[in-house]
This record gives C-alpha cells, structure tokens and sequence, in this order.
C-alpha cells in the first residue's frame, strides 16, 4: 500500500487509534455523511481504503506476535470463534490493532467503548442502536432504537437485532456469489467489540453486568457471533464462579525502549537528527513512563531546544560528531528541569542555602530551630507523592485486614475506643506478633490496596484543609493531588522509594513494597503536618 496517499478514516476510531504515533502512517479524513440517509449493513465495517497485514505490522513496532495470534483466533471468513479477552497497560496499541485488523479483514464490527458508555443503560443503547442500523437525528426525536434497561430486555433486543444482521449478512454474500464476484466479501459473523472493559467494574450494578457480558456467549448460542474484550487489567479480575466459558486471553506487555524508539521516529521531517536527540533524552524519560502519548508529549518542547542552535530547526541537517557534542552541551542543562515536570521536584533556592548558613553562624537559636524544621527532608518533591509514599508505607507495615477500622469514614481508627485494660496474655501476644513482624519485614500490597489508602489519605487532608486553607494545596499544583498518580508511583520506584516486583501475565497482578524506614516516614509526614501515629498499627 502507498503510505503517501491519503486514506480515508475508519467510521469507529478511538482517542488511541486517531493520536497514537502507532497510526500515523493511516492517518485518516471522516467522510461526511448526509444525516438522513439511512444506514446500510456496509457501514458496520471498519472504513477506509484496504491495509495489508505487512502494513500492520510494521506500523505497530514489538506487536507481530499478538497480530498474528489475533488474526489466527479470528479465523478464515465465516469462522466461529471463542471470545478473546485482549489485555495490556494503557498505551499498547490493543484498541488501535483490532481496529486496524478489521480494517484488514473488511468484517463488521459492533465497537462500544465503556468509557462513553459509562452505564449499563447506555452501553446496552450503543450496541443495539448499531445492530438495528439507527441514527438518532432530529427525525426520530434522538431517540434510541429500542429503550432497555433491565438485562434481561437486553438480551431479547441483541438476539433480534443479531438475528437480523445475520440474515441480512447472509443475504449480501449470496448476492456476491451469485453475480460471481470474489472481492467485497465480508462473511456471516457479526463481532461486538468491548473498548475498555475494565471500567465496567466501577459502575453500578457491576456485579450482574460483568456476568451477563461474560454469558453473552452461552446465552445467545449464535456461532455467528464473535465478543472481544478489551481491558487495562488481567482476566483474572473478572473471573467468578459463574461458569461462563472464559474468554482466550491475549497479553499485550508494555512496549520496550526499542520499539517507543521505533514509533517516535515515524514521520520525523529529520530522522538523523531526532535519532541523536532520542540518544541523549529518551533513556531518562523511559524510565519514568512507557506509554508513547506521555513520551511524545514530553518529548516534543525538549527536541524544540534541542535544535535550537540550528538554523531552519535543522532540517536536511546530518549530524556529525561534533555536532553532537555541542547539541548535547546546549541540551543538557534542559534535561533535568523537564524530568522534574513530570515528577515535580524541588530544591531550596540558592539564597535560601545561604541565609540558613549565615543564620547557623549567627547562632540565631529560633530561626536556626525553625531552618533546621523545615530542613528535615534531605529532598523535596510534591504534596501527592508524599501523600503516596507514606500510603505504601501504611500498606506495607499495616495488615490489610484492618484496612476498613483504621481507615473508616471518619478519617482514621478511634483511638478511644480500642483502648482497653490489657491482659499479661494480650500484651505477650503483641510481643510476638511484633517480633514476627520485625523478622518478616515490610509486607508486599497491590495496587488496587496502595489507591485506596491514597484516597482516604487525600480526602481526610482536603477535609481538613476546608476550615482552615492554608499549606495542602499550594504545593500540590493545579492538577489536583489524584492527577498523575500512577506516574507518580512510577517515579517513586525508580527512585527505589517504593519496590515493584514482576508482573506476571498469568497472575496479572503486580505488587508492591515500602522500602522506606519509619524515621523517613515520619519526616515525610511531619513535612505535611500529617498524624502518621493514628494509622500505623502497634505505632
């Protein structure tokens, strides 16, 4: 295919598939569409001019594997399939990829996204409305095709619809057959798409329907039918005692620096020179997040400075050795400043440093005592990692099945109340259960844990900061202290204040240990005026 012509935009796109560096290479233009002509089987299909599966793959760099295996669950034309469970961090290219395959493959697509369809109500609405080929338009009054809300109406309106589909599908193929013509064939199977699946849990009424979207194949019995969904976190998540046939999972891991390499380049008016630019900043970067939006972002004013000394911003420049070393003189005092714009961290001016050593010669006893307070922490970095870094501490030292008393609504366990006349037995207990979690170490915690801790942290400190508004917000910038936390976390464990073990796809959870001591944790938290004492077990 001629990666200079313009094609055009597949009718579904996600915010992955039209901005991910991974498609710049079929970047595409929505066809207008004149809002009342009535929808047709054909747009059910992902749009836009032919994509062979050689131009897939090299547009998605380290992802031939799962393409292959992908394209090999889906089958021939008209080839019943199990449902596939498609999974990986954010930023992998699982959207991007399915939707570029069934671009390759021509087959129609039901894609909803449990982002924008954030109820059941709504979710149940998008699909049927595609399957029924409705439009909503000021004809119709924007209504939806059918109005269900309950499960079981649902299930009734998607076997009509799918019955319909089929039929029509089937019909469509005949026609192709009987006028002999071998090209536009798009089969008998209808495939519904679910794009970010993992949010289904956070919705109301979750628990019956995660199930029925798991029994959708079971309770339909359609081999016409094909469910794939998409989600950030593992099947294991999802799973219940149910007895729905589990989805084939298929891993997408996080992209290597290698292939983050690879995609930055694309489309570079200057390849040579953003290769040599990539030599000096991405390693530092890549270390703090992998996912290529954050990257490019971060990326992009940085490369601006970079070419700087150059004239025309170095267009049809080819660096030599020299060059190189005054570009990477000129860059590196840059370097450091833009890391601390991701993970914010700050350091005392240097007029601070000398007015606390000319107070320390003075021998000025209060302003010395109130420098050496605010001087505790040997570094500085923001509100929200401090709040996170004493959260994995909690998680760490404190057992989780005493999460709900120590961390109830109102902002912590009541003291008064578990203070009791101890016994010689208890008091020998808590000898050995200290003992035991002395010799034992920091415990490990998932994420999910350490996000729930964080929160009631959060929320306490902004409770507090309600009455009187003074300290917790202003170092905490203006995206909030929930903003960028798992870049934070990131951060955090590079700088080995925090340990991540391996993520293994089976298990499908990582997790996590503090591995900072006490007296840390207890600057940290006198730097936020924080009560650590009322949280910490035995403290």
């Amino acid at each position: 295919m001629d990666k200079d012509k313009t094609s055009q935009l597949p009718r579904r796109t996600t915010r992955s598939s039209t901005s991910s560096p991974t498609s710049t290479s079929n970047n595409v233009i929505a066809p207008k569409v004149n809002s009342l002509e009535p929808l047709t089987i054909n747009d059910l299909l992902v749009g836009g001019d032919p994509i062979s599966l050689d131009d897939i793959i090299s547009d998605f760099p380290g992802r031939r594997s799962q393409i292959l295996e992908i394209v090999r669950l889906l089958g021939p034309l008209n080839s019943p399939m199990l449902p596939l469970f498609v999974y990986g961090g954010s930023s992998t290219g699982k959207t991007s990829i399915i939707l570029q395959l069934f671009r390759h493959l021509n087959r129609p697509l039901i894609y909803s996204s449990c982002r924008t369809c954030y109820n059941q109500g709504i979710l149940f609405e998008s699909i049927l409305n595609q399957l029924f080929l409705h439009r909503k338009n000021a004809a119709n009054a924007y209504a939806n095709a059918k109005r269900c809300e309950r499960p079981s109406d649902f299930v009734n309106f998607l076997r009509e619809a799918l019955t319909n589909v089929i039929i029509n599908l089937k019909e469509k193929s005949e026609k192709l057959v009987s006028n002999k013509m071998t090209q536009g064939k798009i089969g008998n199977m209808i495939y519904l798409m679910f794009d970010n699946f993992h949010l289904v849990r956070e919705w109301d009424k979750s628990s019956t329907i995660v199930p029925l979207l798991f029994n959708l194949y079971d309770m339909l019995k359609m081999p016409e039918v094909g469910l794939i969904f998409i989600s950030s976190t593992s099947p294991d998540t999802f799973y219940s005692n149910m007895g729905y046939v589990e989805p084939i999972p298929i891993y997408f891991p996080d992209y290597t620096e290698g292939d983050i390499r690879q995609i930055l380049l694309r489309n570079q008016v200057n390849p040579k020179l953003y290769s040599s630019f990539l030599d000096v900043a991405l390693k530092s970067f890549y270390g703090i997040t992998k996912q290529v939006g954050d990257l490019s972002a971060a990326l992009k004013p940085l490369y601006e400075k970079y070419c700087e000394p150059l004239s025309d911003k170095g267009k049809g420049v080819a660096p030599n050795q020299e060059m190189r070393r005054r570009l990477l003189a000129h860059i590196n005092p840059h370097i450091g400043p833009a890391l601390n714009e991701i993970f914010k961290v700050s350091s005392p001016s240097s007029i601070e440093v000398e007015t606390r050593k000319e107070e320390k010669r003075k021998g000025n006893p209060g302003r010395l005592e109130q420098c050496e307070e605010l001087g505790s922490l040997d570094f500085h970095m923001s509100t929200s990692a401090k709040y996170l870094l004493i959260s994995a501490f909690l998680a760490s030292r404190n057992p989780a099945t005493l999460d709900a008393s120590l961390f109830d609504s109102k902002g912590g366990s009541d003291n008064r109340k578990r203070k009791r006349k101890p016994s010689e037995k208890s008091m020998e207990r808590k000898e050995t259960l200290e003992e035991e979690l002395l010799m034992k170490g920091p415990g490990t915690f998932p994420l999910e844990r350490l996000l729930a801790i964080f929160q009631c942290l959060v929320s306490v400190a902004e409770d507090e900061e309600e009455p009187n508004n003074d300290g917790f917000g202003v170092e905490g910038g203006n995206g909030g202290l929930m903003s960028d936390v798992l870049l934070q976390l990131s951060s955090l464990c590079n700088a080995n204040f925090i340990f991540k073990g391996r993520s293994c796809p089976i298990e499908g959870s990582t997790r996590y240990r503090s591995t900072i001591s006490e007296d840390l944790a207890l600057k940290v938290a006198r730097s936020l005026k924080f009560p650590l004492s009322k949280y910490l077990y035995r403290s």
